[in-house]
């Protein structure tokens, strides 16, 4: 019996392949279950039809997060922290800091998407990878600096006189 299958089966095929299974197998459970049609010439016409639908609808999805990506790639974010002696930074630079940046430049992300190698927790420049789309991701530029001090005038016993 030939089917077409309409999701993944284990040992038999995934989504949109034909395949031949045994009578049986294919009356009594893969047709009653929803996971297979028959393979006749309309429902091949029927399942190509949509399959070209979804992968347009695809290509338009994946387009666009290309540009997303584009426009996050230009962007840079740059912080300001204050730094110890040793030039360690008091607290990190967290993803939650480069998306209120992002959102402050006008591209809005989620920063669960925001992958970090590590935490960052030094000055100087780093990269983040945000994934737009399963195929597409994009590099988020990073700079962290110190925060200058006030210089604050203490006047000596001899400058009050």
């Amino acid at each position: 019996m030939k089917l077409l299958l309409k999701e993944d089966v284990e040992n038999v095929g995934s989504v949109g392949d034909e395949v031949e299974v045994k009578d049986g197998f294919g009356r009594n459970f893969l047709i009653p279950s929803g996971k297979a049609i028959l393979a006749t010439p309309r429902n091949l016409k029927a399942f190509t039809h949509q399959k070209n639908v979804v992968k347009a609808k695809y290509r338009k999805f994946k387009n666009a997060a290309e540009e997303t990506a584009s426009k996050i790639s230009s962007i840079s974010c740059e912080f300001v922290k204050k730094v110890g002696d040793t030039g360690k930074l008091f607290g990190s630079v967290t993803s939650q800091d480069i998306a209120d940046s992002m959102s402050k430049q006008g591209v809005d992300i989620d920063k669960r998407k925001i992958q970090l190698k590590e935490p960052i927790k030094a000055l100087g420049d780093f990269t983040a990878s945000y994934k737009v789309h399963p195929e597409v991701t994009a590099e988020i530029k990073i700079k962290v600096t110190k925060e200058e001090e006030p210089k604050t005038e203490e006047k000596t016993a001899e400058e009050k006189e």
